[in-house]
């Protein structure tokens, strides 16, 4: 016997005051009905209903079943709206994590039209590029470039951002121009520039170098 089954059966029967009419909502036939509830009547060892020729009423036993069965059955429905309403219009905290130069050139930039669109969500971004652990720090959502090293970790490429090793004239006409990436341990200082689709590039002076290459954007997730 299908008990979850059975119970919306007898449910409908208490809500229709008949076997017919709730067999007619559910389109199943009148005799399966009358059938299911007749199991479940044996699985409790109670009766739940008192049938005639002419009426039905429901037993104090079964009114007491029914109180806690409607709000079972009700359960499921209850949660999938909830969860429905929730792709539809997210609310809640969201707590991510961004690395320094994607936060200035792309998130910080497009707040106030996620804001716009998501005006219940309570944003908490960190500004960072040291790795984030998501479980001891708390946080929902890190992005970031590169490759995906922890694989318990869901990610998602949003985008390319490209890094460019640049120089000036006067530290080409010094040092002459870089042949090859291990030409770099004879510079002193290196600028990178990271450009979006549209708008100017944004540079960072460091007295470190680093290689020219196209990191992946990517966002990582609990």
């Amino acid at each position: 016997m299908d008990q979850f089954q059975s119970m919306r059966v007898f449910a409908r029967v208490v809500e229709a005051g008949s076997f017919t009419k709730a067999a007619e909502s559910l389109n199943i036939p009148k005799a399966s009905a009358t059938k299911m509830v007749q199991q479940l009547e044996t699985r409790l060892r109670v009766k739940l209903l008192n049938r005639t020729t002419r009426r039905l009423t429901v037993t104090p036993d079964g009114a007491a079943y029914y109180e806690r069965t409607a709000r079972l059955l009700n359960d499921p429905d209850d949660i999938e709206a909830s969860m429905t309403n929730a792709q539809a219009s997210p609310t809640g905290r969201l707590r991510v994590d961004v690395g320094a130069a994607i936060a200035s050139l792309v998130v910080v930039p497009a707040l106030p039209d996620f804001y716009k669109r998501f005006p219940d969500i309570q944003l908490d971004l960190g500004v960072s590029d040291r790795p984030v652990d998501l479980i001891s720090d708390n946080v929902d959502c890190v992005i970031r470039g590169g490759d995906l090293i922890e694989q318990s970790l869901v990610a998602r490429r949003i985008g390319n951002l490209a890094l460019i090793t640049v120089a000036t004239p006067e530290y080409l006409a010094k040092h002459a121009a870089p042949s090859h990436p291990s030409d770099r341990k004879r510079a002193t200082s290196w600028s990178t520039s990271s450009r979006r689709a549209t708008g100017a590039p944004t540079r960072t002076s460091s007295r470190r170098t680093a290689s020219t290459s196209n990191w992946p954007a990517a966002t990582s997730c609990r």
